[in-house]
Order: C-alpha cells, then structure tokens, then sequence
C-alpha cells in the first residue's frame, strides 16, 4: 500500500454534495488506498446519495483501514469512472469520515 496524495475529508457525510465544499488545503490529509470497490450505475447513485447507511462492501473490506499519519481507505466508484470517495470506515458498516477524489485508478 502506497501513498497516493492528499485529501479533504468530511465527518459523517449524507450526500456527496458535502464533499464538494471548498476547503483549505492545510485541511487535506494523505491518504493511500487499501482496496477499490467498484459498484454498478444504480448502486453507486443510491451510495452517494445516503452514505450514512449501512452499506455490505464497506463491513467487508472496513477492517483493512485505518486512521494514522496516512489514512488507508476503501475506495467506491462507479464501475469504468475515474472518480470516486475515499472511506474511512466506522464501526465495519458506514462511513465515518469520506473524501471526494477524481482522477484515481486503484
């Protein structure tokens, strides 16, 4: 696992909309990928539009990430897109901390 650059992380996100709010880039933390999920059209959408909910992927990879000086995440994007959200899981199921990224390729 390899640092692959700095991110905007927000607490407890609802909606990818919070995500794309502007930041500081002092705020941005580095963070490395543990594992990509890639998630059909449909369930992706119904993702991002509630990240609170308990999700089957997030408790099955949730336990190789880990907050740290690097933040190893779950990366969940649509399938064949190049953008996605960083997760930093809580307690197996949900999303405690996500971050917006674009351009990746796990």
């Amino acid at each position: 696992m390899e640092f692959r650059g700095y991110a905007y992380f927000v607490e407890r996100p609802r909606r990818l909309e919070d995500l794309l709010r502007p930041h500081l880039v002092e705020r941005e933390r580095p963070y490395s990928i543990v594992t990509a999920v890639q998630l059909p059209e449909i369930d992706y959408e119904n993702f991002i539009t509630d990240m609170l909910a308990d999700r089957k992927f997030i408790e099955a990879y949730g336990k190789r990430c880990k907050a740290g000086d690097v933040w190893r995440c779950l990366l969940v994007q649509q399938r064949g897109h190049m953008d996605g959200v960083l997760v930093l899981p809580e307690q197996g199921c949900f999303v405690s901390w996500a971050a917006y990224v674009s351009g990746v390729n796990k």
